[in-house]
């Protein structure tokens, strides 16, 4: 959906601090489609599932403050609420419950991507970017050292799923993408890719909004993790309650995925099914309301 908010995550991938005088950039050789590291920065975390809650840093200029859940760092100013980071931590943590019934060898290997590449979440209030621009040198620094690959704006319309769909981003991008690279790779022929391709064919996912992306490798990874955000929120029947009425998407919930793209289907029973759930209603509500709450 090319929304205000694709646009900017558009100027983040293309590096809009690119013309600051830090000398290490973001490039081809060190991130993949613009955002995701192609080395790890940190070692395998002893623990995978650490959560902690809102602390002060100085790491992250000029970001004041962080919380991680399960390898995600959310990054935010001084204006953003200590609740809301707590919100979509508890979001990313209920994505992946521990039980018998998930893999939960798998399921600690996506976290540990999440840690070792450097996944780092800002958290600008609503459409406020001007920490791009105003700290170009210390936001080139953070694109360089990280994976930066989306934001979650506090305080917009579609609240909820601002924050799911890019958690998802993130999880896709850099959790799957190292720990099922046939099948949810970005950068290679995956089963992920060749699902997207016949979903362009079939006339299920439009694409057209993004051709102003003029990199071709930053518009390929837009469009993958797009494309994975679809189809793991439709086959977690979130997009009738939640999802904006966009004619990017023609696929409506978890039975029409399995009709329309059963590879798809096929390929979330094989892998997300078994690591990852939605959100509970609870969370989401808390979040914010439902598409026709807000038209209300």
């Amino acid at each position: 959906m090319m929304t205000q908010s694709k646009s900017i995550l558009c100027a983040v991938a293309l590096g809009l601090a690119s013309a600051s005088s830090v000398s290490q950039v973001v490039t081809p050789d060190s991130h993949l489609g613009g955002c995701i590291l192609r080395q790890p920065v940190n070692d395998r975390p002893a623990d995978p599932y650490l959560v902690t809650d809102v602390m002060l840093t100085d790491e992250y200029p000029p970001f004041v403050k962080k919380l991680s859940a399960y390898g995600l760092t959310l990054v935010a100013r001084e204006d953003i609420s200590d609740d809301f980071m707590r919100l979509v931590g508890r979001t990313i943590v209920e994505i992946f419950p521990r039980g018998p019934e998930m893999d939960t060898a798998r399921q600690a290997e996506v976290l540990a991507n999440h840690h070792m590449y450097g996944a780092v979440i800002p958290v600008p209030l609503g459409r406020d970017f001007s920490f791009m621009e105003n700290n170009a040198d210390d936001w080139a620094r953070i694109e360089s050292e990280n994976s930066v690959c989306d934001i979650i704006m506090q305080d917009v319309p579609g609240q909820v799923m601002e924050v799911v769909e890019h958690i998802l981003h993130y999880v896709t991008d850099v959790g799957l993408h190292y720990a099922y690279p046939d099948q949810w790779g970005i950068d290679r022929d995956s089963v992920l890719v060749q699902g997207m391709r016949d979903a362009v064919d079939r006339g299920y996912y439009v694409i057209s909004q993004y051709s102003d992306i003029d990199e071709l490798e930053v518009r390929e990874r837009v469009l993958v993790q797009e494309f994975a955000y679809w189809v793991i929120t439709t086959a977690w029947n979130l997009q009738e309650d939640y999802g904006p009425r966009e004619d990017e998407w023609q696929v409506t919930d978890r039975n029409d995925l399995r009709a329309k793209l059963p590879e798809m289907d096929a390929l979330m029973e094989r892998t997300v099914d078994r690591i990852m759930v939605a959100p509970s209603r609870r969370t989401l509500e808390e979040i914010g309301p439902t598409r026709a709450g807000e038209s209300d």
